[in-house]
């Protein structure tokens, strides 16, 4: 038995979001006084070249638990390949109201509606000067980045613009998130005509950062799970079109197929965790399959357990990464995933 499988029911008896802070507060803590290496386990090497970056390993944590890059260096230490921070807006906002997070145990899921709520860049920015691991070898980080709310969908590409030149050279690759449910219109950027202008404009940025800076930085891009077939062919071709570094496939699902039933479950918001695994590896499959090779997947949805991970890389995804999947499990499943996906790596 781990120590996180006696600590989970109590996390379990604190409302989710309180949980959620609590634990983020606390985790510095115990990397400072060297606990968290203590006592998680070694998790082996199984390096990976991916977007031109060398990952230790290929299990990596999703955005959305450390919004402001606050635990970066303990969350190092449970021996993620790379870690995504974020969302991350230019200007800090509070998010919905709460409550606004909320467990579904029967169904190994959460539903949120958080709603990008972050400190802004600003302070991102501070933190990240603050952080050990940041540009060390071994260390990869990537921020994920959103717009704020009251910014017109219009205006979006604005916003994403300004995060992207005050990060670029920082970290070591961006995601721009045009699939999360709970910001009103941001999934609109997934359409043709908006998500062409998006990435013309990002793309045209990151190529003069690139000169300016003199390193290329990366660009991922996160898309929903509910995407039908003429969708997902129609954004292949223009992630192909403008050379897009990575896709993140996928955000939570506005579905609710199979938890309507359980407390909680017409909740509004993002669902993640279990009930979306079979859904997102459809649409990695089905992704893998339009961008023929030329730009690389990570998988993201319902990962649980080693297994998962497998069949995440099997539909075609280059790396994965969970969020939900360590609530649920705890630290020790990212040592579980590396060597599902690398039996043969000793430690």
């Amino acid at each position: 038995m781990n120590l996180y499988s006696l600590l989970r029911p109590l996390l379990f008896k604190i409302d989710p979001e309180t949980a959620h802070n609590l634990t983020l507060k606390n985790l510095p803590l115990l990397h400072r006084m060297g606990l968290l290496k203590a006592f998680l386990p070694r998790v082996p090497a199984l390096p990976k070249r991916v977007m031109g970056l060398d990952f230790p390993n290929p299990v990596g944590l999703a955005a959305g638990l450390d919004k402001n890059g606050e635990a970066i260096d303990a969350l190092a230490d449970f021996g993620f390949g790379f870690i995504e921070v974020g969302a991350v807006t230019p200007r800090p906002q509070p998010g919905n109201p709460k409550p606004r997070l909320f467990r579904l145990p029967a169904a190994e899921a959460i539903i949120n509606r958080m709603g990008f709520n972050n400190l802004g860049v600003d302070n991102l920015l501070i933190n990240l000067q603050n952080t050990e691991c940041v540009g060390k070898p071994g260390c990869i980080l990537g921020v994920n980045l959103g717009k704020n709310f009251d910014t017109p969908i219009e205006k979006a590409a604005d916003d994403y613009l300004i995060c992207l030149e005050k990060l670029y050279g920082k970290v070591d690759f961006v995601t721009l998130n045009i699939s999360s449910p709970n910001t009103k219109n941001l999934r609109a950027l997934q359409g043709g005509d908006e998500l062409d202008a998006l990435l013309a404009a990002i793309k045209a940025s990151q190529a003069v950062l690139s000169q300016k800076h003199g390193k290329y930085m990366p660009v991922a891009i996160k898309i929903a799970p509910d995407l039908d077939e003429l969708q997902i062919a129609n954004m292949a071709g223009l992630f192909r079109k403008h050379h897009i570094d990575a896709l993140i496939a996928t955000n939570t699902t506005l579905a609710r197929d199979g938890v309507e039933h359980l407390a909680h479950g017409n909740e509004t918001g993002g669902l993640s965790g279990l009930p979306v695994r079979e859904k997102a590896t459809r649409v990695i499959s089905a992704f893998h399959a339009a961008l023929a090779g030329e730009v690389p997947i990570i998988g993201a949805g319902g990962i649980l357990q080693g297994a998962d991970a497998k069949e995440k890389i099997a539909a075609g995804a280059d790396l994965v990464q969970f969020y939900t999947g360590l609530i649920y499990r705890g630290p020790a499943l990212v040592k579980e995933c590396v060597e599902a996906l690398g039996t043969s790596i000793t430690r």
